[in-house]
């Protein structure tokens, strides 16, 4: 059965218009146990791992015994690395490990679908036309937010091309810039409106596998 239409107005344009929505992204179920499953793979991803230490045998020192084995009264002893020694290695030292959750592709577009159909349906999302900035104005930039009167923080998607759009918006508060191939669900989350540059939005929808025979099957 065929929904009513999607649209999201476009922004600094000349005439008042807007632009129909894909209803296969934007008008997806939306489904808080993926989008909360992604999340935590995207910022487990984020971590480094990097944490370390050394057990007693990569301490350096204690090649020898510190004493001889029997006679001193003292307890035998092999090296001056051990544990339970000041300046030993440590019994279990932790070591590089990876965070990495595994989230199925289907299941990733789908929570990235969710993300979108929720600025949609709470009428978060807008357009604009990128090749309105002819040069970088952050002036420009505040007072289109400015005209759409959402709430911030505000996520701007711009397409690398588009760099003078990317220079305007940067340097406002609250306000995030990303490309198309580095959004993530997080950041939609995070956000409060979204503002996608027109160039964009093809590959924002390409990000959410629409056309695709797999989506098309559910």
């Amino acid at each position: 059965m065929a929904a009513t239409a999607l649209t999201a107005p476009v922004l600094g344009a000349t005439e008042a218009r807007e632009v129909s929505l894909e209803e296969a992204v934007f008008a997806a179920p939306i489904k808080p146990h993926l989008v909360h499953e992604t999340i935590r793979a995207e910022m487990n991803a984020a971590r480094a791992g990097t944490r370390g230490g050394k057990s007693r045998g990569l301490v350096a020192g204690g090649r020898s015994k510190p004493w001889r084995q029997k006679g001193t009264g003292r307890a035998r002893a092999g090296t001056t690395r051990a544990p339970h020694w000041t300046g030993g290695g440590l019994a279990f030292p932790p070591g590089m490990r990876s965070f990495d959750v595994k989230v199925n592709r289907k299941a990733r577009r789908a929570a990235f679908r969710s993300a979108l159909s929720s600025h949609a349906s709470k009428g978060t999302l807008a357009l604009f036309d990128g090749s309105g900035f002819d040069a970088p104005s952050t002036k420009a930039a505040a007072g289109l937010l400015d005209e759409w009167g959402q709430a911030l923080p505000t996520l701007v998607v711009a397409t690398e091309q588009e760099e003078l759009v990317v220079k305007s918006f940067r340097n406002l508060e609250d306000v995030l810039v990303t490309i198309p191939e580095e959004l993530d669900v997080a950041s939609l989350v995070w956000a409060r409106s979204l503002l996608v540059s027109e160039a964009a939005l093809p590959l924002v929808l390409g990000r959410a596998g629409a056309g695709s025979p797999e989506e098309s099957a559910e």
